[in-house]
């Protein structure tokens, strides 16, 4: 649908958002495929037997959002950034090469703030992560 790198300032190696599959005004939907041999955090986390940090997982929801944010706000507002992490609960782990569907979803805003709720299921249905949390405009100068 879009390049990535288009809408959000993230890069690679710290880009976790590989497609936008759906976008309304209050609802993104994006998808995301940790896979072993090009993240080399799986050598370290849990060797053996990898598992996707759910460190990394947030911040997947949280570069969905901000997807979001830049494609229905005007960008001289600013860019995204975390604000708040209100609640974040793990369901399920996720293995490397599993798909991901992420969606965030905007429940208000106020000024230069915004108040998000997300969640990540794999590719069968399962939750992975329910999260709440605000991202907040701010000018990168």
């Amino acid at each position: 649908m879009n390049n990535i790198e288009d809408i959000i300032p993230h890069r690679k190696p710290f880009l976790f958002v590989d497609r936008l599959i759906h976008l309304e005004e209050r609802k993104v939907i994006c998808e995301k495929i940790f896979t072993l041999e090009t993240n080399d955090f799986y050598n370290g986390h849990y060797p053996g037997n990898p598992i996707t940090p759910g460190v990394l997982l947030c911040e997947t929801v949280f570069q969905t959002a901000a997807i979001l944010i830049l494609k229905n706000f005007p960008r001289d507002q600013g860019i995204p950034i975390l604000a708040k992490i209100e609640d974040a609960r793990f369901k399920s782990i996720v293995k490397p090469n599993e798909i991901l569907k992420i969606t965030a979803e905007l429940e208000e805003k106020y000024n230069s703030f915004f108040l998000m709720k997300g969640f990540i299921q794999k590719g069968d249905g399962t939750m992975v992560l329910k999260i709440k949390f605000s991202l907040a405009l701010a000018h990168s100068s």
